[in-house]
């Protein structure tokens, strides 16, 4: 899958970084940070941004953030209280706040919430496709590692909501659940070869998941460069020499 500058599927994982920034300002120094950084992609968290109800702001924030990344991927994510995120929003809300960012022209991608409801998923598809836009349709466990065979419902019922990369992040009760994770992660890739997904096993216990994933088959893994916005997220300096390494090996 052709984004930009990269081809999502081939070779390393593509590394994405998030931006958490509360205020404007908050966000652009950030992003500036980033550059020269070894990046593929560049997350805005939008449920951290103090303003995400107002458009306007939002809109403004989206034109800097694309002047400042210059050709650097874009994705936008407005991540749920329930799923780990910094904000509860309603439904309606959430495809209308998609809906405009999509329109924008900014963004290459945008990740929904499996667990938005299938009508939700869907509608947010057609939005964004029709503007051009990829989505990651995501589910996130901050409690436990699902068994295999539902990680792979979950993945595969994604994929048939028309996701264009499925995602789904999991927490480890122990290293077992790690490997469930891997295992469930390549029986996808051998079922599914066109079908990128993205799979983490979360915190230090699933660190593992984040390198290992051209050998098992999840294309983008999250790094930071200053705070991470999930448990176990890599600093991306070390991510990337990490990765490059075990490509070389490959």
């Amino acid at each position: 899958m052709k984004i930009r500058n990269i081809v999502i599927g081939e070779g390393m994982p593509k590394i994405c970084v998030p931006i958490i920034g509360k205020t404007k300002e908050d966000i652009i120094s950030e992003a500036k940070t980033l550059t020269g950084l070894p990046i593929d992609l560049i997350e805005w968290r939008g449920d951290w941004f103090d303003n995400i109800f107002d458009f306007r702001m939002v809109e403004e924030i989206l034109a800097r953030l694309r002047e400042v990344l210059g050709e650097v991927a874009l994705l936008f994510t407005f991540r749920t209280l329930k799923e780990g995120g910094e904000k509860s929003i309603k439904w309606s809300d959430y495809v209308q706040l998609n809906r405009q960012v999509a329109a924008t022209g900014f963004v290459d991608l945008i990740d929904v919430e499996m667990f938005s409801g299938d009508h939700t998923v869907k509608e947010v598809i057609e939005i964004a496709h029709n503007q051009g836009v990829k989505i990651i349709v995501s589910n996130h466990d901050f409690n436990a590692t699902p068994p295999k065979e539902e990680i792979l419902r979950r993945l595969c019922k994604m994929k048939s909501l028309g996701a264009d990369i499925p995602k789904i992040a999991v927490m480890p009760t122990c290293r077992r659940d790690v490997l469930t994770l891997l295992d469930a992660t390549l029986e996808m890739n051998k079922s599914y070869p066109g079908c990128p997904i993205i799979t983490i096993s979360m915190d230090g216990e699933g660190t593992i998941s984040r390198l290992s994933g051209e050998v098992f088959g999840s294309v983008i893994t999250f790094g930071t460069a200053s705070q991470a916005s999930a448990p176990g997220q890599i600093k991306v300096k070390d991510l990337h020499k990490i990765l490059q390494l075990l490509h070389e090996c490959l």
